[in-house]
């Protein structure tokens, strides 16, 4: 099966840390530390948003900010710890010709991760009722129980992925991207295409990959983009969810 992104490499680590102070709570769920973060107002219809992290892990400040985010408009967000604990940011010491992120980090962290989502989605459903974790993110997808999903500067995906969909994918993208380039992203949007999926790209210049979430903040571009990505992420669950007004 042809790869559609790339497995992340010691190119993809680069972040700058945001500022600010994350609001939501750590449970356990499915024997799985979860950062949870809530909407001001819960009710029993609440939207839920599920947050696949990427190596940093959910419990990076970075990421929570992110969740924070999309809980102050409304969604329940979770977001499950398959780092265990043990997250990239552990290992960035290590990084030199004889330790690799992509070969010697991620093989291992995929495999338990895979071992740990299922049974932590399966508790989730059940518990709520029912959105490096982009094939988290295709895999739920190509299920009936999600409502719609969004990924940004993905990794770890192959053609089955993109085939596999059945609800709406928005792809939030940077123009210059090791793990998902400009051929890869066209590839995918043929697959989206020829599939007649219901879909949205949008294409970032001037950031790299990770910009959702590890962009310089200092940057105006860099920070427009992070928090475009967010938004447009914010809309498209909007949409889907019936929560959408009209601005018109």
């Amino acid at each position: 099966m042809a790869t559609i992104a790339r497995s992340p490499g010691d190119c993809c680590i680069k972040t700058v840390e945001h500022k600010g102070t994350a609001r939501g709570v750590t449970e356990t769920i499915a024997e799985v530390k979860t950062y949870i973060s809530s909407p001001p107002e819960l009710d029993e219809k609440r939207n839920i948003i599920i947050f696949f992290a990427d190596v940093y892990g959910p419990f990076f400040l970075n990421s929570q900010l992110i969740m924070d985010y999309w809980a102050s408009h409304g969604y329940l967000v979770l977001a499950p710890d398959y780092f265990e604990g043990d997250p990239v940011q552990n290992h960035l010491s290590k990084v030199g010709p004889n330790y690799s992120i992509e070969y010697d980090f991620v093989p291992g962290k995929m495999i338990r991760a895979k071992q740990i989502t299922p049974p932590w989605i399966d508790a989730v459903k059940e518990k709520y009722g029912y959105c490096f974790g982009a094939p988290f993110v295709m895999e739920s997808l190509a299920e009936d129980w999600t409502t719609a999903g969004a990924f940004g500067h993905p990794a770890i995906l192959n053609e089955k992925h993109f085939r596999n969909l059945k609800q709406p994918l928005l792809l939030s993208c940077a123009e210059v991207d090791h793990t998902f380039p400009l051929d890869f992203r066209r590839k995918a949007e043929d697959i989206l295409v020829e599939k007649k999926a219901t879909y949205h790209i949008q294409v970032f210049s001037g950031v790299t990959h990770g910009f959702s979430l590890r962009g310089n903040v200092n940057d105006p571009v860099a920070k427009w983009a992070k928090e475009q990505s967010a938004t447009a992420i914010k809309s498209w669950f909007d949409v889907f969810c019936g929560t959408a007004e009209s601005t018109l």
